[in-house]
């Protein structure tokens, strides 16, 4: 069984490293959106996903966590956390992307924003941000809105 783990330990370590944002350092809201509007901006449905930062605020990981439907994601802090700890990091940036465009907190985004933030004082890993983008370039900071 500890062979198993490894091999996909390694695994992910690799597909991570190739990442274009790999070790891109996080120094704004702005520079965690750029990101964001990249990877997910214009897909069809509700993406969720982690980007997991060392001490400097560089990112060493990211990690897709769900894919929802038109309107609606669940995400648990499980799931979330768990590339965190696998890659040992300090710190994470949670993003999703609303399809409509809007990129507005609905009450389910402010809910899940405060779990994580909760989960993340159980765990010593800190929840930096959470950012809703659209496919229009704009998106919206959950910590600058007062949520985290």
């Amino acid at each position: 069984m500890e062979n198993i783990f490894e091999v996909v330990r390694i695994k992910q370590e690799i597909r991570e490293s190739e990442h274009p944002a790999a070790w891109y350092e996080i120094r704004s809201p702005e520079d965690a959106a750029d990101i964001a509007i990249k990877e997910i901006a214009d897909e069809d449905r509700e993406i969720f996903f982690v980007a997991c930062l060392n001490t400097k605020n560089k990112i060493v990981a990211i990690q897709r966590v769900h894919v929802g439907s038109l309107n609606a994601s669940i995400v648990s802090p499980r799931e979330t956390f768990k590339a965190a700890i696998m890659n040992n990091t300090a710190s994470i940036i949670c993003f999703h992307q609303h399809p409509s465009g809007d990129t507005t907190p609905s009450h389910e985004d402010i809910q899940i924003t405060r779990r994580l933030t909760e989960s993340g004082k159980i765990l010593g890993i800190q929840l930096l941000d959470h950012i809703i983008v659209s496919y229009t370039g704009s998106f919206t900071s959950l910590k600058e809105k007062g949520y985290l």
